[in-house]
């Protein structure tokens, strides 16, 4: 997917603005003679933005416009580092509720239904953007937020709510308390519109059987105006991209190259209209592909993959490079396992261990399943973990993500 000549004058427009506004960005394009692209080579010679450029302009280093035309600040968590922060104008948060609505409306939501809302709000992204989206599109709202799973299910029943967004993880957990309590005939859920974290074929699959539900793939990320920026259709053949408000790349992690379509790699955002704080070429980390060819829905927004891992989650344990997606695809060849799994390295008397947890009813004989597991990753990654298996539930469950990898050596 090349980009375009409309898309390279945008571009050209942008790094106009970041030299003009000699914010953190165009110093730094001024620093390298950065002035324009005419070509698609110019462009794929631009250097990349990277989340640590982000940090390093905390807090306000990114804006590209007057603070008087800011009108709103969102902001990463700040959990493994000093926290980003993105200032909006008051045309980014419009052009970010009119994604948000198209999102809707590839789903099939319309004006007649009612959005329960549980992602939570504030200068997370989240919430607010899944509001914005559906008041756009002119959608009852049922602001809950996170949490108080309590009130998310009277609600859901006495207000009748049809579409559920929420993260992966609360999703599941959602999906196990209308189990648990026999709630399903009374739920009036048709959709649920899901993000912010990868997700397995397997969880997808508990909660769409568990809930009787459509599920949609939202996504987005803090940096890029946050959730809403590409979405599956009902085709269900990868996630549409709005490529008339952002440009995306594929590229390879080691070697920063375009890959050609329909290779896995890196994704690299560039923000095409962004007034308050625009990003060129900037690396998620977040692992997919383009797919190549027309969608049957016939919409010519270009295609990605559901996001496969992220280039920065790999392990190196007793020298092997691992990532959780291997894992988690040698665990769902095992039909007895639930979609939980967690993930725990230590370094014990010299030397990495790691331990890994599965879920499964009590059917089965846990030391025979964990002595399965452990020798279908000692096969296919070459060294032996650890194997604990719990009963259906015993995992954690979560109202955000879900933190499936915990690396105790460096605590």
């Amino acid at each position: 997917m090349q980009i375009n000549h409309t898309q390279l004058e945008q571009v050209n427009h942008q790094i106009e603005r970041l030299v003009k506004a000699d914010n953190f960005y165009g110093r730094k394009k001024k620093e390298a003679g950065i002035i324009g692209v005419k070509t698609v080579e110019d462009f794929q010679n631009l250097p990349f933005s990277q989340k640590q450029d982000l940090r390093d302009a905390y807090p306000l280093g990114l804006m590209a416009v007057p603070e008087s035309e800011i009108v709103r600040i969102h902001s990463s968590s700040g959990t493994t580092g000093t926290p980003v922060i993105i200032p909006y104008t008051r045309k980014d948060v419009d052009d970010w509720s009119e994604m948000f609505k198209r999102c809707y409306e590839f789903a099939g939501v319309t004006t007649e239904d009612r959005i329960q809302i549980t992602p939570a709000y504030g200068l997370w992204t989240a919430g607010i953007g899944f509001q914005l989206g559906a008041e756009k599109l002119g959608a009852m709202v049922v602001p809950m937020g996170p949490g108080n799973t309590e009130k998310q299910l009277i609600m859901m029943q006495d207000l009748k709510t049809t579409v559920l967004t929420a993260t992966s993880s609360y999703a599941l957990l959602l999906t196990e308390e209308v189990e648990k309590r026999g709630l399903k005939d009374k739920i009036f859920l048709k959709k649920g519109v899901l993000g912010s974290e990868r997700w397995s074929p397997k969880m997808r699959d508990r909660i769409r059987s568990g809930l009787g539900i459509e599920l949609y793939d939202i996504y987005g990320l803090t940096e890029i105006y946050g959730p809403g920026i590409g979405i599956n259709c009902s085709y269900d053949t990868g996630m549409h991209i709005w490529d008339d408000y952002i440009y995306l790349e594929i590229i390879d992690p080691e070697t920063g190259k375009n890959v050609p379509d329909g290779e896995y790699g890196e994704i690299v955002i560039t923000t095409l209209v962004k007034e308050g704080a625009p990003l060129i070429r900037y690396r998620t980390h977040d692992i997919s592909r383009i797919i190549p060819g027309e969608c049957p829905c016939g919409s010519k927004h270009p295609r990605i993959d559901a996001i496969n891992g992220r280039s920065d989650d790999m392990m190196i344990i007793k020298g092997v490079n691992v990532f959780p997606k291997q894992i988690e695809e040698i665990l769902a060849t095992f039909p007895e396992l639930s979609s939980e799994y967690q993930i725990r390295i230590s370094h014990l008397d010299g030397r990495d261990t790691m331990r890994i947890y599965v879920e499964t009813n009590g059917r089965v004989n846990f030391l025979d399943m964990a002595d399965m597991v452990s020798a279908a990753v000692k096969s296919r990654i070459g060294f032996t973990p650890l194997v604990k298996v719990v009963e259906v539930g015993v995992l954690p469950r979560t109202e955000k993500k879900t933190k499936r990898v915990i690396d105790e050596r460096y605590d």
